[in-house]
């Protein structure tokens, strides 16, 4: 063979084996790539072409109501409407009709009362990879008259649909407890935080196929659609009416004692259930987004005190005190407590708030005289270690699991830790620190007979039935973590100890003629930076009723109250007459509205009247005043004027009582009148009783009424002077 035709073969063939290996690898590079495509970008692919050629409109649900133990709506959604992007097909209209994104956007920015060039950030927005984004909210939550301005405009892809807007209908009423939501619905505070998964429900969507063309739906696919779950209606334990009176009396105390906040709760001792819990001042959440306030600022606006601050309790620390030593019969009527006005432990000196002291007591008058060094020597008789076990068991140093954020643990001294003069301080209510709603839940064990039980605001968990037209129940609150700690017993024994503290002690501005509250007072200097403020206090009064078998407590918390102020900052001036204001609208409220009109309650809550004077009066004008009284009466004789009564004007009678009047023909009366008992009455209180019958006061000291010359029930001729003693009544 030629020897040139055998090279070139040589060289065709390695050319052709080149050639081989190169399309081979070309073959494989492109399966590779292929495979690469077809597997590895598969779904990141499928995705951008359902971007393109879909439309997807998410469907929120419809946010449950917030709702009040009676049905009242606390917070509701209202009907609004929403503007969403279809920016694919947005995209073609622009190109169809020669638009450019400055143009849409200025359009768009005259009637949603938006930046043009905030639109078009939105609307050339491209995700990571710089795909362009196939939808986008442009704004939620505008009214009817807006929506229609964007409608009218008539670009298509611009997508106009309803929307829900939260609304608070009472405002700043119940601030605290019910919290707000973001401008996305999502709760941020309060129970719309707290039940935020139940209230929001499950939002729905709707997927469609579109003409690329004509950004229409395609007539032969099928949309997909998933339909919203509605959030259920959380139904609280709050009674609006009784929150209502806690707001008043709270917005009275801060402005009274010009006082930097105020912090009232009721609860029903019996269930754990919140009735009221406000804190002022407040904030309004239709629009929690106070323009020209920090962050700090509006999360300290924000804050539910009464759950997420704690405090030295000071004297109303005293009932845990007291409970422990009657638990453990570390104390007996008997015992005697010396009080001189001071006691030292150690090198250290530790007054009680009456300088002079209160001389000889018994264990319920230290409790009454709310005396420091008595109840120093309680708590040497208890002893450190059983103190702490009792702190423990009323659910101190930690958190009560009260379904709203932000709960404070509070800080309790370990045993090994305490000294003899952190006992002291313990005993009467320094050193540890608490919060309302946890010492709330302590006190009602008291209440209710020895029961820890956990406060909570759900009372139940609902949904509106369209189609019965009622509300149907889905689940009750069950989580109340019931244990026993004290027995029943004892704690009716020292319930009749508090209602001596309001009828006779600290906390008689609380006291209600003809009611039966017991409570405690406590006044605490304040702890900043781990020191004292200097003239820094918060007051508290805490109370139940009727003392015998609670059905309500109330805790008044009064923050810094002007202690240059008319009423000084001690809580019997401060907290104790805000915790009357509420027991008594309360008491009416309770009164007009029980079904037991004549049972254990209604009983145990009718007023004591005192019996007015009306001889002298014209029948007519009589009958009126004692009507005004809720007084019943039956008339002797046909005369026109009355001239005696019976029982005599000054004796204290139960509402609804039964008088006899006598009348006759002329004007003329007996003078005589019954003196009532004012004995615990501010001066002022007194005063007025005296005079509606016709008697007049004059008084020695301050404070409140501790004796009179006059024994109550003797009879006397109208125009007599009775002579009072005041004493202060502090802590």
């Amino acid at each position: 063979m030629d020897k040139k035709i055998y090279r070139d073969k040589v060289v065709i063939k390695k050319r052709l084996f080149l050639i081989f290996i190169g399309l081979t690898f070309l073959f494989t590079a492109l399966i590779g790539r292929l495979s690469y495509i077809m597997i590895k970008k598969s779904p990141e692919y499928e995705n951008m072409a359902i971007e393109q050629w879909t439309s997807e409109v998410k469907i929120d649900a419809k946010r449950g109501r917030i709702l009040d133990r009676n049905g009242n709506e606390l917070a509701v959604s209202a009907n609004v409407y929403r503007v969403d992007l279809d920016l694919n097909t947005l995209r073609q209209t622009m190109d169809t009709n020669k638009l450019s994104v400055q143009e849409v956007s200025d359009r768009l920015s005259k009637v949603l009362d938006m930046e043009s060039q905030d639109i078009v950030k939105i609307i050339n927005k491209k995700l990571p990879n710089g795909i362009p984004y196939g939808s986008a909210t442009l704004k939620r939550r505008i009214e009817k008259p807006m929506a229609d301005k964007v409608s009218a405009l008539k670009i298509r892809g611009v997508i106009v649909s309803a929307d829900t807007k939260r609304y608070y209908p009472n405002n700043n009423f119940l601030a605290h407890v019910l919290g707000h939501t973001n401008s996305d619905g999502k709760g941020l505070t309060g129970v719309e935080m707290m039940y935020d998964s139940i209230l929001s429900g499950k939002p729905g969507r709707r997927i469609s196929e579109m003409d690329s063309g004509r950004s229409s739906e395609l007539p032969y696919v099928i949309s997909e659609f998933t339909k919203p779950e509605d959030g259920k209606d959380v139904v609280l334990t709050i009674d609006e009416m009784v929150q209502h009176f806690c707001e008043k009396a709270a917005d009275q105390a801060l402005k009274d004692n010009n006082a930097k906040n105020v912090s009232i709760m009721a609860m029903d001792p019996n269930t754990g259930e919140i009735l009221a819990l406000v804190n002022k001042p407040d904030y309004n959440p239709n629009d929690p987004w106070v323009e020209g306030k920090t962050s700090d600022e509006l999360q300290a606006m924000w804050r539910n005190r009464a759950v997420n601050d704690t405090f030295e309790p000071g004297s109303i620390f005293k009932v845990v005190t007291a409970a422990t030593a009657l638990s453990e019969n570390s104390v007996s009527d008997s015992d005697r407590f010396v009080c001189g006005g001071a006691t030292k432990i150690g090198k250290n000196t530790i007054h009680c708030w009456k300088s002079g002291g209160h001389g000889s007591q018994s264990f319920p008058d230290i409790l009454k005289n709310s005396c420091n060094v008595g109840f120093i020597e309680l708590g040497k008789k208890i002893g450190k270690e059983k103190l702490n076990d009792y702190i423990e068991k009323f659910g101190f140093g930690k958190k009560t699991g009260v379904d709203l954020p932000g709960e404070a643990k509070g800080i309790i001294k370990k045993t090994s830790s305490i000294t003899e003069v952190d006992l002291a301080t313990i005993s009467f209510g320094q050193t540890n620190t608490v919060s309302m709603v946890q010492y709330m839940a302590a006190f009602n064990a008291v209440a209710n007979g020895g029961k820890w039980i956990r406060p909570h605001v759900l009372k139940e968990l609902a949904h509106y039935d369209e189609e019965n037209g009622k509300e149907i129940t889905d689940k009750k609150f069950d989580n109340y973590g019931e244990k026993e700690i004290l027995d029943s017993n004892k704690m009716s024994t020292l319930r009749g100890y508090l209602e001596k503290v309001v009828s006779e002690g600290g906390g008689g501005n609380a006291f209600i003629e003809g009611y039966h509250i017991g409570g405690k007072t406590g006044t605490a200097k304040k702890v900043l930076n781990g020191r004292y403020g200097d003239g820094m206090y918060i007051s508290s009064f805490v109370g139940m009723a009727p003392a015998d078998k609670p059905k309500i407590t109330v805790f008044v918390s009064v923050d810094e109250p002007d202690a240059s102020g008319p009423s000084g900052y001690y809580a019997s001036q401060t907290a104790a007459p805000a915790a009357k204001q509420v027991f008594d609208d309360i008491f009416n409220y309770m009164a007009f509205n029980s079904d037991e009109s004549s049972g254990e309650l209604a009983d145990s809550l009718k007023r004591d009247v005192i019996i007015p004077e009306v001889r002298g009066l014209k029948k007519n004008e009589a009958q009126k005043i004692l009507k005004d009284n809720k007084l019943d009466y039956k008339i002797e004789s046909n005369g026109e004027y009355v001239t005696d009564i019976n029982p005599k004007p000054g004796y204290t009678v139960k509402e609804g009582a039964k008088v006899v009047l006598y009348t006759k023909d002329t004007s003329n009366y007996n003078k005589v009148v019954v003196v009532p008992n004012v004995k615990g009455c501010t001066v002022q209180r007194a005063s007025q009783m005296l005079n509606s019958i016709g008697l007049k006061l004059q008084y020695t000291g301050s404070g409140l009424v501790n004796d009179q010359n006059k024994k109550p029930g003797e009879e006397v001729t109208k125009g007599t002077t009775v002579f009072v003693k005041l004493e202060e009544m502090a802590d």
